[in-house]
């Protein structure tokens, strides 16, 4: 009741300066996007940030001005949308409401703003976005184009299996050139490439590389669609003539034989579309596609592939073959084939190049066998600099681990993953795959000889190894710290699992299977998106959810569905109630509406399924919690039954359902929906609650919390079921049983009923299974299991729950109840253990929101920044007999209760200290 009271009728307790300085609109966003391409719907959302030096600022009104030339906002003015001045605080998800959009044409925008002190903020900067291909018939005639076709009796999709199926192999493919010339008579405009290359392409004009992207397109189902992307030209188009050159790999479109490959695909051999779009100065247009008068040749990659690794032969290359004049009379011309139905824009940030790691450490394991260590496991390519003679070959191969012996181990990873490079023998070469990756640690370099050693064979000289780390590009909008440095190199380790596994989805892990298994998106979200912005990366893994569900409602265990796997790996509702969290969390975090209005079919579809599948609500189907710790080595669910986890995310999707349809206007269905909750919540504790131990189940830490955390204990015996919980946790000497499933549910709940000390008696230490045993075993990125098995990964984010726990917790910032994308925050600062000092910042929708606290023997201090447009409620963790100083003002009529002292405040930047 103090909550809503506060929130609704909010007067900062403390007197404080009211009048609204330097007030400004920055980060200007379309489709939650800085200056985007390839916007696909007609009716863009348009977002910014307000920002003052004042406090308690909230928008009144805005004015936006979206023009198709960038000098005429300069001058106050607009052709295409003028909103005028509309009263209202939304800052978020605006609806472009002008004039039609036209396909791949530019748009700049410009907002100012009226607070709620009656100032008005100057202009914006400018910001743009430009239209991505809206029809079919705005690729201008384009067609796919390869160096081969794929004859359909040769295509393996995927499909489940068939009992004594005869399986073909994919064999091996020509990974192709493709080149055109072209010439440009007039100034130039504009120039914007559209383009599409399956599996994954690289586009080169004129002799260079256009972009920093690697990894182009993205993965998505290739039997429904293909991704694009969108090159500006502009500036690097000449006049006279001009080539472009683009290079195809297979990624997951094929996996030929040869090596280790997790799965088998053929959609299709690698292939090619695109649309130029030149805009002249005069006013005239041009386009240049993709059709049969594109020449193409092999490649000097002779061998890629996703799981297997690369081989290239520099003896093969043809100088200039990417730059105008040079002579393609010996090229073919290309095959006009078939490609995916539908072609949509890259919404997701591209995946980029960042960290480059040098050798810690260099051994020599056996002769000729050279292992360089560069310290840290990540995922990446490898990049060698090499001199020798023409025809000489280096071999390289990436793992995690070594074995006994020193040498690569890949037994848990995928084996064999290797890149091979054949020298032309001209002087230091430097190389490095274009269209595969790996998670490793240490680099196995066979056929050289690092430069300085002795080298009596007149092998290559290896002059320098690097690796190279790669993720996808999205924004990193949180950091945490603390005084406790178990805790943060247990932070760093969970980072690095999670970099490692951004690509276009987020996946297991990046070297085994590269798969985007759902539940991770659902348990580990919290922790991902107070690290990085997300919103566009989830808003892809969900449509990749709305294709991958089938026609009875299964959502699978992995979307894409590059496998089609059986059993409790395709059903489990663990996994597949992503369908329905995600969905709401990117609302919840991003104010995005329209995923909800996207997917509500999706998530009506797959709580219709579970209730089939279930028998009188009850649900045993799938794996449980994962990897918990029981006697046996770690695999599906030993100390949970499988009904608790599974019976219990089915309750929750009902109650997320039905908040869902509330928000889209749905009431009636609102009610269907927690009328069945009610159902399942009964079914549930007449099946699997015991009234007299105040048990669930077995008793399990994940049997226990996940039953709090999702609602489904009943009030009265809500206490004795957390006592259980802190009762096991404690008789496993302050060790964690929980698995992939339950622990995050454990944290939360210890976390929400105030008992943030068991979770740092948990994880404060390093001699029982958990993160810090992890790090005592030498892991540089989170392990698979809680044991850092070498049997298994050693670079997988699945159990990165506590990095939620570091940010709400430990630092204490965190959404309060009801809030939508951090507009009411809650600062509660957790001290415990030994910690004496913690800090942690989070870039919300809104703004910077920050904690940073300290503490001595009898003072508590406290900064915090709240962003424009929002409020808060700071808990401060003392009692009444302390005295509370804000910005060195004494405050006064503040509200105690079981969390500590409870101050109200708007927008600001605030100096809490208390003195016993």
């Amino acid at each position: 009741m103090i909550k809503k009271l506060l929130f609704s009728n909010l007067l900062l307790l403390v007197a404080v300066s009211a009048f609204s300085q330097g007030l400004k609109v920055t980060s200007l966003r379309c489709d939650g996007r800085n200056n985007p391409d390839g916007i696909a719907t007609i009716k863009p959302a348009l977002s910014w940030n307000i920002e003052s030096e004042g406090y308690n600022t909230m928008q009144s009104a805005y004015r936006i001005l979206v023009a198709d030339d960038s000098l005429m906002l300069q001058k106050g003015q607009c052709d295409i949308w003028d909103s005028e001045k509309v009263n209202s605080g939304t800052t978020l998800n605006v609806t472009y409401n002008g004039k039609s959009l036209q396909s791949a044409k530019k748009y700049y925008w410009r907002v100012m703003v009226w607070d709620n002190k009656g100032n008005a903020s100057a202009w914006s900067n400018i910001a743009r976005w430009q239209m991505g291909l809206l029809t079919i018939a705005d690729w201008k005639n384009a067609q796919w184009i390869a160096y081969q076709a794929m004859s359909d009796s040769m295509q393996i999709l995927p499909h489940l299996p068939v009992k004594d199926e005869k399986k073909h192999s994919p064999g091996a493919d020509i990974l192709p050139l493709l080149r055109k010339s072209f010439n440009i008579s007039k100034p130039v405009k504009n120039a914007t490439m559209f383009i599409s290359g399956l599996g994954h392409f690289e586009m080169n004009l004129n002799g260079q590389k256009v972009g920093d992207h690697f990894l182009d397109a993205g993965w998505v189902n290739y039997q429904k669609e293909a991704l694009y992307i969108s090159f500006d030209l502009t500036n690097q188009l000449k006049q006279g003539e001009n080539a472009i050159g683009v290079l195809l790999g297979n990624g997951m479109y094929f996996t030929p034989s040869g090596r280790y490959r997790k799965l088998t695909v053929a959609y299709g051999y690698p292939k090619m579309i695109c649309r130029l779009q030149v805009q002249y100065a005069d006013g005239t247009t041009q386009d240049m596609v993709s059709d049969a008068s594109w020449k193409t040749t092999a490649d000097p990659i002779t061998f890629s592939a996703i799981y297997g690794g690369e081989d290239y032969d520099a003896t093969k290359e043809q100088a200039g073959w990417d730059s105008p004049g040079f002579n393609d009379n010996s090229w073919k011309n290309a095959l006009i084939v078939d490609g995916p139905p539908q072609l949509n824009p890259l919404a997701a940030e591209p995946v980029k190049i960042f960290d480059v790691f040098e050798s810690k450490k260099i051994t020599q394991p056996k002769p000729g066998v050279w292992v360089y260590d560069l310290g840290q496991n990540a995922s990446g390519i490898p990049q060698i600099s090499v001199k020798g003679k023409r025809g000489d070959t280096i071999k390289i191969t990436p793992a995690e681990l070594l074995t006994a012996d020193g040498t690569a181990n890949q037994n848990a990873t995928g084996k064999w993953h290797y890149y091979t490079y054949v020298l032309k023998g001209d002087g230091v070469e430097t190389w490095q795959p274009r269209f595969t990756y790996y998670g490793f640690r240490y680099l196995q370099v066979d056929g050289g000889v690092p430069q300085g050693d002795p080298n009596p064979n007149s092998k290559p000289q290896i002059v320098a190894l690097k690796g190279l780390h790669t993720r996808n590009a999205a924004a990193q909008v949180g950091e945490f710290n603390c005084s406790n440095e178990l805790f943060n190199k247990t932070n760093t380790l969970i980072g690095w699992a999670i970099k490692s596994n951004m690509v276009s989805l987020l996946t297991d892990c990046p070297h085994r299977e590269r798969l985007g298994w759902l539940e991770q998106d659902n348990l580990v979200s919290n922790s991902l998106q107070y690290n990085y912005n997300l919103e566009s990366m989830f808003k892809k893994v969900v449509s990749d959810m709305r294709l991958a569900q089938t026609e009875n409602g299964l959502i699978p265990e992995i979307a894409p569905e590059f496998t089609v796997f059986d059993g409790g790996f395709r059903d489990s509702p663990e996994w597949g109630s992503t369908a329905i969290i995600l969905p709401w969390q990117v609302y919840q975090w991003y104010d995005d509406k329209q995923v909800l209005f996207d997917s509500y079919s999706m998530m009506q579809r797959y709580v219709e399924y579970l209730e089939k599948l279930s028998d009188h609500h009850i649900l045993t189907e799938g794996l449980g919690d994962w990897f918990d710790i029981g006697p046996k080595k770690p695999g599906v669910s030993q100390l949970t039954p499988m009904g608790i986890t599974a019976t219990a995310y089915y309750y929750y999707d009902l109650g997320i359902l039905a908040k869902v349809a509330h928000v889209m206007g749905k009431d009636a269905d609102a009610v269907t929906y927690d009328k069945r909750a009610v159902e399942v919540r009964k079914a549930f504790n007449d099946k699997f609650f015991d009234k007299a131990t105040k048990q669930y189940g077995t008793g399990s830490q994940t049997a226990n919390a996940i039953s709090v955390y999702m609602g489904l204990v009943e009030p009265d015996d809500k206490a004795a079921v957390v006592e259980n919980i802190v009762k096991d946790v404690r008789a496993h000497n302050n060790g964690l049983t929980a698995g992939d499933i339950g622990y995050r549910y454990l944290l939360k709940v210890l976390d929400d009923e105030g008992r943030s000390d068991v979770i740092c008696d948990m994880n404060n230490r390093s001699d029982v299974p958990g993160y810090g045993y992890q790090l005592a075993k030498g892991a540089t990125a989170l392990t698979e299991s809680w044991q850092a098995l070498p049997s298994v990964s050693n670079n997988h984010f699945m159990l990165g729950h506590i990095m939620e726990w570091f940010y709400e917790g430990l630092a204490g910032i965190r959404p309060a109840e009801g809030a939508v994308a951090y507009n009411k925050i809650v600062i509660r600062p957790q001290p415990v253990g030994d910690v004496t000092w913690a800090k942690a910042s989070y870039q919300s929708a809104y703004g910077l929101i920050s904690s940073d606290w300290k503490k001595q023997d009898k003072t508590f201090e406290l900064n915090i920044n709240i962003p424009a447009n929002t409020t808060a409620l700071v808990y401060l963790p003392v009692d009444m007999t302390s005295k509370i100083t804000m910005n060195d003002k004494p405050v006064s009529g503040v509200y105690y209760n079981d969390k500590g002292v409870m101050i109200a405040v708007g927008s600001g930047v605030y100096h809490f200290k208390t003195v016993k």
